[in-house]
């Protein structure tokens, strides 16, 4: 069983799903962050591959992945630090987020050999829809490794049907319109198209919900209607906050990490 479905099965509490870009501020740190984070209660890791022109990203993200370029953070340096991840820790899943560029410039069979050689456990392309990603999903899953799609609230039932059909792992549902870094007003809307997603699917595919989870008290209004929640922007302005004192940015992160997780409800 991939590791994706495993926790999902096995956790008591609705899941905590931390993203991280890549390689900010360094490679080091991003390592560090990984393994606090898992000590303060995140159940999967989304790590960011750094690219140049991260479209769907807000301001807060688009700095951090301009800080990991600056390092020269590149696919195969990903790919390592999950292959030095795994030496000590061989139960928490890492997904894979990013775009499509870089993949097709290794090739997909390469990167999807490099990624089961990694132990990674899935795979998320913000701009290669199902309809278009039918070679890369085809060579991740000779390797075990789930293919993870998008939707929205702009997404209509036709896509919705195929989008849960094709989806595995865990259906990534973007809680409001625009981009990462924005804020939920309305969480009965996300509860309705949850529900209509829950009933058109035909498969029992967990829903994490994505964009706009700050606080605890969002991600407990979220976790009751979802199976997961993902954070990103929050914990990325904590590190550009305390890029001069390492030890602080990764105590602050773990105390913000602890919270989100204590706050989620139980199954």
């Amino acid at each position: 069983m991939n590791r994706i479905d495993n926790v999902f099965v096995k956790k008591e509490r609705k899941l905590f799903i931390a993203y991280l870009v890549c390689g900010d501020p360094d490679l080091n740190t991003t390592f560090k962050l990984m393994n606090n984070l898992v000590k303060s209660g995140v159940d999967i890791i989304e790590l960011g591959m750094p690219f140049t022109d991260p479209i769907a990203d807000g301001p807060i993200i688009q700095k951090s992945v301009e800080r990991a370029l600056r390092k020269k953070t590149s696919i195969i340096n990903v790919l390592d630090l999950v292959k030095k991840f795994r030496k000590s820790n061989k139960k928490t899943p890492v997904v894979l987020m990013g775009y499509l560029n870089p993949i097709e410039n290794l090739g997909y069979e390469k990167f999807a050999t490099l990624s089961e050689k990694s132990q990674v456990d899935g795979v998320l392309i913000v701009d290669s829809p199902p309809e278009e990603s039918e070679c890369l999903e085809y060579a991740l899953s000779e390797k075990n490794i789930h293919s993870i799609y998008l939707a929205s609230p702009t997404t209509d039932k036709k896509r919705l049907k195929e989008i849960s059909r094709k989806s595995s792992g865990y259906l990534y549902y973007v809680s409001l319109k625009g981009i990462t870094g924005s804020k939920i007003n309305r969480v009965d809307d996300i509860s309705k198209k949850i529900k209509s997603i829950r009933n058109m699917s035909n498969k029992n595919l967990p829903i994490a919900v994505g964009f706009g989870i700050k606080d605890s008290v969002t991600a407990r209004k979220i976790s009751r209607i979802a199976d997961g929640i993902i954070i990103g922007s929050s914990i990325v302005e904590l590190i550009e906050e305390n890029l001069h004192n390492r030890d602080k940015m990764i105590s602050k992160i773990k105390k913000f990490a602890a919270n989100i997780s204590n706050a989620l409800v139980r199954k």
